[in-house]
C-alpha cells in the first residue's frame, strides 16, 4: 500500500486553505441538516428566516449543532452586513467598533447589521450591557451563541431583549447525511478525490462525531488524508476509522450544563431503583473526565437523602467506597464506587429523614429562639436547682421499656410537632412499628394523667 497523491482542497478568497467543515457550511436554509424542531416548515425560526423578519436571538446548543451557520443564514436572508466576534478574544473596544460600523452602514447604505457573538456567556456584565442600547434602537440585530444555559450565564436585561432558541446535538442519521454529502460534493467537498469509504465505516464516523457536525467533517478530512491506495483507488480503511473514532471523549463540560444534567441523571437513576441507568451515567461522567471523588461524595449524599434508615448500611457502604477511591484511585476505586451505586439503586428507598430534617430546619428558622423546657435543662448550680432546672426530668433508663411515656422533649410551642415519618419500606417498617408503639404508650400515659 502507498500513500495517495491528492488534489489540494479549495482555497478561500484570501488564498488560505479552508478546512472541510468550513467549506461544507450550508449557504442556503435547504442545505441545513438537523434542528427540525426549529426549522421545519411553519416553525418560528424558519418563518423568521424566510420572511426576513429581524429579531435578536440567543442560540443555545452543544458544539457543532449549527449555531454559527444559522447566524450566517439569518444575515444572508436579511441581506445584512455580518460582523462576527468571539467573546473569548473580544471586549468593549471591539463591540464599539462593531457599533460604529453598523451606524455607518445604516446611514450610508441603509443596510442592516447582524452582530454575532460566539461564546457570549464569556462576556461579563459590562460587556453584555455594552451593546444593549444598540439592540434596542435597531442599530444592529444581535445573535449570541452559547453552549451554556443562558439563564445562568447571561444578564436578565439581555435575555429579555432576545429570543432563546435551543439547538440539539445532531443524531447519527443527520451526521451520516453530512458525511455522504461531503464525499459526493466535487466543488467544495471531497468528491474530486473519489474516496472509497465503506458504508459501515461511514456509520462509525457518524457515531464517533457524537452529535457534532464540525467534528464529523474534521474526522472525515483526517481519514481522507490517511487514505491508502487499494486497487488503484484511495481507500479509507477500517483501521484508519477505528483509530480516529477511538480518540474522543463524549460531551462533558466540567461545571457546565452537561455536568449538572449528568449528575442529575445519575442521582435520579439511583432514586428510581435502576442500577443499569445509574451505572451508565457513572460511566459517562468518568468517560468525560469527571473526578471520581466528586461522584463518590455525591453517592454519600444519595445514601442519606434517598435510602436513609430504610437501609442504614447504604451510608456505610458509600463512605467505604469514597475511602477506597481516595486510597487506590483509578481504576480500583471506581469499581468500589460502582458497587456502592448499584447497592444504593437496589436498596429500599426512604426520604423520611431528608424530609424531617428540612421541616425541622424550617421550624427552627420560623419560630425564633424558643426556650428549652425547664425539665430538660441541666442544673449544675444551686441557683439553677432553685429555679427548677431539670426538676421534673424523668430518666428514661429507669422507666418501663426504657421509655418515659408521656414526656415531652420539644419547646412548649411545638409540643405536638412530628417531623420523622418512616416509610413502609426496608428497616423503616420496624422503626415505624416501634414509634407507633411508643405513641400508644404516650396516649395511655396521658389518659392516666
Amino acid at each position: 500500500m502507498t500513500a495517495v497523491a491528492r488534489t489540494p482542497p479549495p482555497e478561500s478568497a484570501s488564498g488560505a486553505l479552508q478546512p472541510l467543515a468550513d467549506r461544507m457550511r450550508p449557504r442556503r436554509l435547504e442545505e441545513f441538516v438537523g434542528q427540525s424542531h426549529l426549522l421545519a416548515p411553519g416553525k418560528p425560526l424558519r418563518r423568521a428566516i424566510e420572511t426576513g423578519t429581524p429579531h435578536s436571538m440567543i442560540l443555545w446548543g452543544p458544539p457543532g449543532s449549527g449555531k454559527t451557520t444559522l447566524a450566517r443564514l439569518v444575515a444572508s436572508r436579511l441581506e445584512a452586513h455580518f460582523i462576527a466576534l468571539s467573546a473569548v478574544f473580544s471586549g468593549v473596544k471591539e463591540i464599539r467598533a462593531a457599533v460604529d460600523e453598523a451606524r455607518r452602514l445604516r446611514t450610508e447604505r441603509h443596510q442592516a447589521t447582524v452582530l454575532f457573538v460566539d461564546e457570549v456567556h464569556r462576556f461579563n456584565k459590562a460587556q453584555q450591557d455594552g451593546f444593549l442600547p444598540y439592540v434596542e434602537d435597531g442599530t444592529l440585530t444581535f445573535i449570541g451563541a452559547t453552549t451554556e444555559n443562558p439563564s445562568f450565564e447571561l444578564n436578565k436585561a439581555l435575555l429579555s431583549r432576545a429570543r432563546v432558541y435551543v439547538l440539539k446535538a445532531l443524531d447519527a442519521g443527520d451526521i451520516r447525511a453530512l458525511i455522504d454529502r461531503a464525499l459526493a460534493d466535487r466543488e467544495v467537498g471531497l468528491g474530486a478525490l473519489a474516496l472509497e469509504v465503506a458504508e459501515p465505516l461511514r456509520d462509525l464516523l457518524a457515531r464517533a462525531a457524537d452529535g457534532d457536525a464540525r467534528r464529523a467533517l474534521n474526522l472525515l478530512e483526517l481519514a481522507a488524508d490517511l487514505a491508502e491506495e487499494q486497487n488503484g483507488r484511495p481507500t479509507v480503511t477500517a483501521a484508519i476509522v477505528e483509530e480516529l473514532a477511538s480518540g474522543g471523549l463524549r460531551r462533558f463540560d466540567k461545571q457546565g450544563e452537561a455536568f449538572y444534567d449528568q449528575i442529575s441523571a445519575l442521582h435520579k437513576s439511583v432514586r428510581g431503583s435502576n442500577p443499569d441507568a445509574a451505572l451508565y451515567w457513572f460511566a459517562r461522567m468518568l468517560d468525560g473526565g469527571c473526578d471520581a471523588l466528586y461522584i463518590a461524595r455525591r453517592v454519600v449524599r444519595m445514601a442519606s437523602e434517598d435510602i436513609g434508615n430504610a437501609d442504614p448500611r447504604a451510608l456505610t457502604l458509600a463512605l467505604n467506597a469514597w475511602d477506597v477511591q481516595e486510597r487506590l484511585g483509578s481504576p480500583e476505586g471506581e469499581l468500589a464506587v460502582a458497587q456502592a451505586i448499584v447497592y444504593l439503586a437496589c436498596a429500599p428507598k426512604s426520604n423520611a429523614v431528608y424530609t424531617a430534617w428540612g421541616a425541622a430546619m424550617q421550624d427552627a428558622r420560623a419560630h425564633g429562639s424558643l426556650e428549652v423546657p425547664l425539665h430538660l435543662r441541666n442544673a449544675p448550680t444551686a441557683l439553677m436547682k432553685e429555679l427548677g432546672y431539670g426538676k421534673t426530668y424523668r430518666y428514661a433508663h429507669d422507666e418501663p421499656e426504657g421509655y418515659a411515656a408521656g414526656e415531652s422533649y420539644l419547646p412548649d410551642e411545638l409540643r405536638e410537632r412530628r417531623y420523622y415519618r418512616p416509610v413502609e419500606r426496608g428497616l423503616e417498617i420496624k422503626i415505624s412499628e416501634k414509634l407507633a408503639h411508643l405513641r400508644e404508650l404516650d396516649k395511655k400515659a396521658k389518659q392516666k394523667g
